[in-house]
């Protein structure tokens, strides 16, 4: 027996290892490449025999699989020598168990979506309630979920710093920056926590780090433009303006700014 041959013994043999495990894609896409294997090769009589045996078994183990028949309900039909028609079929049964698969797996994000949804909503509510240690173990929670979702921990700052709870919320974007560390609205975020906090030279260190990502964001600018006033740095207020309009010129608040930090400066 050739090698091919013998490899698509041993395809063979491994479907019911698949089935067992419920990986029916392995299973039946195993089934297809020995059938492959089989058409392509000149079988004796004695090989044809074997292969035929060896094929219905599998067949008969694949219509035994109750999670395979309630994906593809119909019969598999087989008898030595039709194996064009049986690859036919495989190929519709891969098809259909494809588009399964698929349909599950966007049912998973589904529900991994609403799962969040319901989470920040309870922590939006505990807040409201004015319960922040329990928003924060309800957070700590979802996040333990999702442990590397950094727009998931982003929502969950936005809704700490809308309670005024700016160290938890900063807490919550320098976790999500170790996630995304180029992500420049986290920066901005971030910069923002800390200035409601008057921490003005980390939330410039953080402003600075931005910029080595970006600098055509013309609101990264306009943000640090609003550090620099609540600073009180009037050279560097208008600084930033400037870049802001530079980018975008049309950008009144920008301009505003400007007209602001110059009369300041005088």
């Amino acid at each position: 027996m050739s090698a091919e041959l013998i490899k698509a013994r041993s395809l063979i043999a491994s479907i019911n290892s698949h089935l067992k495990q419920d990986k029916l894609i392995p299973a039946v896409q195993a089934m297809h490449d020995a059938v492959v294997i089989i058409l392509r090769n000149k079988l004796m009589k004695a090989e044809k025999q074997e292969f035929a045996q060896l094929l219905e078994a599998a067949i008969y183990s694949l219509g035994a699989n109750k999670k395979l028949k309630e994906i593809y309900p119909l019969i598999i039909n087989y008898s030595e020598g039709e194996e064009r028609s049986l690859l036919e079929q495989l190929n519709e049964l891969m098809k259909e168990l494809q588009a399964a698969s698929e349909a599950e797996v966007q049912g998973l994000l589904k529900q991994m979506q609403q799962r969040k949804a319901d989470g920040l909503k309870q922590i939006a509510e505990q807040l409201e309630e004015g319960k922040a240690e329990l928003a924060k173990k309800t957070a700590d929670k979802l996040i333990k979920e999702f442990p590397h979702d950094a727009d998931l921990k982003a929502e969950i700052a936005d809704l700490f710093l809308k309670a005024e709870e700016y160290k938890t919320a900063f807490d919550y974007l320098d976790a999500a920056l170790k996630d995304d560390p180029e992500a420049v609205h986290l920066y901005n975020r971030i910069g923002i926590v800390l200035r409601k906090m008057q921490d003005f030279a980390t939330a410039e260190q953080y402003y600075e780090r931005a910029l080595t990502f970006c600098t055509t964001d013309e609101y990264l600018y306009f943000n640090i433009g609003r550090l620099y006033h609540d600073w009180k740095k009037w050279g560097q207020m208008a600084n930033a303006a400037e870049k802001a309009l530079a980018i975008n010129p049309n950008f009144a608040q920008a301009a505003k700014m400007l007209q602001f930090a110059q009369k300041k400066r005088g």
